[in-house]
Order: structure tokens, then C-alpha cells, then sequence
């Protein structure tokens, strides 16, 4: 996992995880606390509200990128940018500031006037993003989303988000960023949390994670909340986001984020790597995510069903079962008979329990054997 450097503040598995507060000087923006007109009195909420509570980066957005609002121009972005660059002037706090944009030019003169960073919201839809990026050497979060720059966030289902991502490749400073929330009128909220539950896939592309799930309604739906509400859920998701594998989250309530944060990072387990030895354990719990790792490896992807180890406890079996197994299940695979011989731990890589549960279903061993593998097969 490849570490960044924005401005100074580090990102990735060998940092805690960063809290982005939300500032907006967009009179569309639908969370009306965090927006202002007046600098005077955004540099003081950023003050008192976002690093003073702990955020680590402070994320401008000049325009609301709902799509129910019509999508400014690059000049219309220009034109309240001044108000931005005249509120991180006055700030006393310290943070990265980063600029919320679609446009390489609105990204190009923000970094000349202060920021220290780009959240790109369209995903490098415009071609020149990266460029601008990589000239001044700074970190830029990537949403994925299509080629279309009136359309941030616009694909649905996990894999068409993890395509989204390779959309005019990535800059040595990346964070990517898998778009939750309602950016399309074709995404459903079981999309949203099918990404949350792949969120570790993410992962495969060697870069840190943004995620910005603060109060959206994949996690206030399963409450049953509403937006005033949807604090709890959103704390929960995210320390479970943190320990698979997101290193920025991005919200309105800093403070509540930060604490759930800590408990994210002192309970995700730890990923050895080794830099000198160039040895780096990578957090894989499926084929799937082994495949991405692959992917970008450039390497055989025959071999993610051999990469991961799957444990199933098996009850019910008759004597004699654990003989007629033991043959079948090869170097990549065991069993461990419980003490009475009624069961016990068959644990292996999915290819190797695959062919073993293929060999015993031609009618070897008990049918409760057979039928424990059969089950073993379906859930490979």
C-alpha cells in the first residue's frame, strides 16, 4: 500500500486515519451549517468546528454536486473562489486544505493561491486534472465516476465503480475514493452497501481510500432514521469502514467522526509490511479482492481461489468420514476431527475445497458428508 504525502500530513497504513471536515461557500449546498458567503465567518467555523475538533483536512466545495442542481461552468466555480481563498488566508488553525472540483483549471488556481490539495469529484473526466496534479506534486482524491463532467459519481453497481477508478489512470499522489451515496438516479441503496461490503477491494489499486458515508441513506435506511438522526449509524459505519481499509473519512460532524476513528484504528488488525525487505501482507479475505491485488500486478489471475484460506466447521458427519476426506483434500486443504468423530474444522483454499467437495459428491463417504460439501462448494 503506497503512502501519501499530502503536504505533509501522511495518508495510508502506516498513519491514523484522516478526518476531512466540510466547508462550502455554495448557497446550494444542502448541509446549511457548514455554508458561507462571508470569509470572516467560514475561516471561523473552520476554526471552531473543524480543526478545532480534529479534522486533519478541511475540503472546500464551490458548488453543490447534487444532480438535482444545474452544473456550474469552470468560470462559474472562478467566480466563488476568491471567497475560499480569502477564507484558508484567515484561518489560525492548522490543516490541508483541499479544493472540491471537476475542473482543472479551478484546481490549477486554487493550489497557486494556497490549497494544498484536489478532491476531484468527476475522476479525472477532465483529461488535464492529472497533469495539473502531478506538475505541483500534490495529493488528489478521485471519485470515481463516468467520463462526463455534468455527471460526478454517476455508476452503480461495485464493479463499474472499481472500473471508474482507472479512468485516466492515477497520480503517484491518489487517494480513491468509491462514491457513495445518491450520484445516480440508477443506483439503489443495496449498490451502496454491496460497496461497502467489497470496500477492501479497493485496496487492489495500491493507494489510500477516501470514503464519505456521513449520514447517507444506505446507513439511515437500515435504521430507519432521517438525516437529524443518522449520526449512530453513520459513527458505526465508520469504524467498520477504517478497518477495511478506508484511511480518510469525509464529514460534517468532525468531532463524533474523530472519536469513532480511534476505536476504527485501534481494533483494525495490523498489516505487516516491511519496506527494506520489500514484504508487504496484504488484507485479503476472498478471492475477489486477492483478484484486484492481481490485476494490478499484472499476474495470473488463476490464482485468487488458491490465494485465501476458507474455515467451515462440519457436524453431523459418521464414522469413518474423516478417512474418506483426508485422501481427497490435498496439500492446500485439512480437516481436524472433533474429539468424538462427529465432525470438525475443514479449513483450505477454495480451489482445493472445491475439488475435494467434487470428489467426495461421487458418492464417497456418508450422505451428511456429501451434503456438508455440497454446502462447503455452494458457499465458495
Amino acid at each position: 500500500m503506497r503512502n501519501v504525502d499530502a503536504a505533509g500530513l501522511g495518508i495510508g497504513d502506516d498513519y491514523p486515519t484522516r478526518i476531512m471536515g466540510v466547508l462550502n461557500v455554495s448557497k446550494e449546498s444542502p448541509y446549511k451549517p457548514s455554508v458561507f458567503d462571508d470569509h470572516g465567518e467560514a475561516a471561523e467555523y473552520v476554526d471552531e468546528r473543524l480543526v478545532g475538533e480534529g479534522a486533519d483536512i478541511v475540503d472546500v466545495g464551490l458548488e453543490s454536486a447534487n444532480k438535482k442542481f444545474e452544473v456550474l461552468s469552470a468560470e462559474g466555480e472562478l467566480d466563488r473562489l476568491q471567497t475560499a481563498i480569502d477564507t484558508i488566508e484567515s484561518v489560525s488553525g492548522d490543516a490541508v486544505f483541499s479544493i472540491e472540483t471537476r475542473y482543472h483549471e479551478v484546481a490549477e488556481a486554487a493550489l497557486d493561491n494556497g490549497f494544498d490539495m484536489v478532491n476531484d469529484i468527476c475522476g479525472f473526466a477532465d483529461p488535464e486534472m492529472p497533469r495539473v496534479c502531478e506538475e505541483r506534486d500534490v495529493a488528489v482524491a478521485k471519485m470515481a465516476s463516468p467520463p462526463d463532467l455534468e455527471r460526478p459519481g454517476a455508476v452503480e453497481k461495485p464493479d463499474d465503480i472499481y472500473d471508474a477508478l482507472a479512468l485516466n489512470g492515477l497520480t503517484d499522489k491518489t487517494i480513491v475514493d468509491p462514491a457513495f451515496g445518491g450520484w445516480s438516479e440508477a443506483k439503489t441503496l443495496e449498490d451502496d452497501r454491496e460497496t461497502f461490503r467489497r470496500l477492501r477491494e479497493f485496496r487492489g489499486y495500491g493507494r489510500p481510500i477516501l470514503v464519505s458515508i456521513n449520514r447517507k441513506n444506505f446507513l439511515r435506511d437500515l435504521a430507519g432514521r432521517d438525516t437529524e438522526g443518522a449520526l449512530p449509524v453513520s459513527l458505526a459505519a465508520t469504524a467498520m469502514a477504517i478497518e477495511r481499509g478506508a484511511h480518510v473519512v469525509r464529514t460534517h460532524d468532525v468531532a463524533e467522526t474523530r472519536d469513532a476513528a480511534i476505536v476504527g484504528d485501534a481494533f483494525t488488525p495490523g498489516r505487516f509490511a516491511d519496506g527494506e525487505a520489500g514484504v508487504e501482507e496484504l488484507d485479503v479475505t476472498t478471492p475477489r479482492e486477492v483478484g484486484r491485488h492481481l490485476d494490478r500486478l499484472g499476474a495470473d489471475g488463476a490464482h485468487a481461489d488458491r490465494a485465501v484460506v476458507r474455515t467451515f466447521e462440519l457436524t453431523g458427519l459418521e464414522a469413518g468420514d474423516d478417512e474418506v476426506l483426508g485422501p481427497v483434500l490435498g496439500p492446500a486443504a485439512g480437516f481436524a476431527p472433533a474429539a468424538d468423530g462427529s465432525g470438525g474444522l475443514l479449513y483450505g483454499t477454495p480451489a482445493a475445497l472445491e475439488a475435494a467437495a467434487d470428489e467426495v459428491t461421487r458418492d464417497h463417504g456418508s450422505a451428511s458428508l456429501r451434503d456438508a460439501l455440497l454446502a462447503v462448494r455452494s458457499a465458495l
